[in-house]
């Protein structure tokens, strides 16, 4: 039972799932996995694409940045989730709702940028092969993330400074197990909320500007694949590209939905679900996804069991 008085503090209270102290445990439990095999996956995701020479294409380049945002995006909701379970108070300041508000836009912009950036170049290694390797430069893979990397913190910067500039005069309670943005604009208590919706719809048309280009690159990239006389060839483009579509679209699908949803006072099961695969599940399951059908993926993590080759030769290096 919470007993925080929340009227008396300066911080918010998050509900969360449910009240019943049993299933706050099996939510603790839950999220407890969920985040252990999203660190797990995402860490041995980031540790090939930095050992393994096969690896050193700008895919894997992209892929692994794409690891260390789920890897950071992970550590934004879910930690405090499982602390305000475990203590049963759901309490959190008003300083680390700043925080989870910033880092949360700055990397769910930061997954937009990179998966763009993704789809950018497997379509120019697909239809423009004798090209790829004057236009995904190092310089301009390098280039690319740096600026997904900063375009994110300056989104994440407007968006909370507009979010937190706005007064709170209503019961601080968030129908939510973060501080999301939506619940946070229905506790003010005038129209200088205006401002936060302008910075969201330029937000969301530029990221509706980099689903565009996500759906002309795979357009390009089907067309092509389908034209291509060898089966084969179809197979393995269909290994990389898949994994690619199947995030992107599970990523866009969630957070489309809702953000665009009307948000309710009283949240029904079925919202606070939806917002797991916008925020949780989707580092969790990436490093899956994209090692299902890659063969070169999939050898590189067999290096790293017992007995691999990462292992000979750490073994060895640490023996001279």
């Amino acid at each position: 039972m919470r007993v925080i008085n929340i009227t008396t503090v300066s911080g918010f209270l998050l509900l969360g799932f449910s009240d019943t102290r049993e299933l706050q445990i099996l939510h603790t439990f839950l999220f407890l996995v969920m985040q252990l095999l999203g660190l797990a996956g995402n860490f041995i995701i980031i540790t090939i694409t930095m050992l393994d020479p096969q690896l050193q294409s700008p895919m894997y380049y992209f892929l692994k940045h794409l690891s260390l945002l789920d890897l950071s995006s992970l550590s934004v909701t879910v930690p405090q989730s499982i602390h305000n379970s475990l203590t049963g108070s759901g309490y959190i300041s008003y300083a680390q709702c700043v925080l989870q508000v910033f880092f949360f836009t700055s990397l769910a912009w930061g997954d937009v940028a990179i998966l763009t950036v993704m789809s950018y170049d497997r379509y120019v290694a697909i239809c423009l092969p004798l090209h790829y390797e004057v236009i995904m430069s190092p310089r301009i893979c390098r280039w690319a993330v740096s600026a997904m990397w900063i375009s994110g913190g300056i989104s994440g910067t407007l968006y909370t400074a507009t979010t937190f500039s706005i007064r709170f005069c209503r019961d601080k309670i968030i129908h939510q197990f973060f501080c999301d943005v939506p619940q946070l604009l229905k506790l003010s208590c005038s129209n200088d909320y205006f401002v936060v919706m302008g910075v969201s719809a330029f937000i969301a048309v530029m990221a509706f500007a980099c689903f565009i280009t996500i759906t002309l690159s795979y357009v390009q990239i089907f067309s092509t694949v389908l034209r291509m006389p060898s089966a084969e060839s179809r197979s393995k483009v269909f290994s990389t590209c898949l994994p690619h579509l199947l995030v992107v679209s599970c990523f866009y699908f969630t957070a489309t939905c809702a953000y665009l949803k009307p948000t309710s006072d009283s949240p029904t099961t079925f919202d606070l679900m939806l917002s797991l695969f916008y925020t949780v599940l989707p580092p969790v399951l990436n490093p899956v996804i994209y090692s299902l059908r890659n063969e070169v993926v999939k050898r590189a993590v067999r290096k790293l069991l017992p007995g691999g080759e990462f292992n000979v030769k750490k073994s060895f290096l640490f023996c001279c």
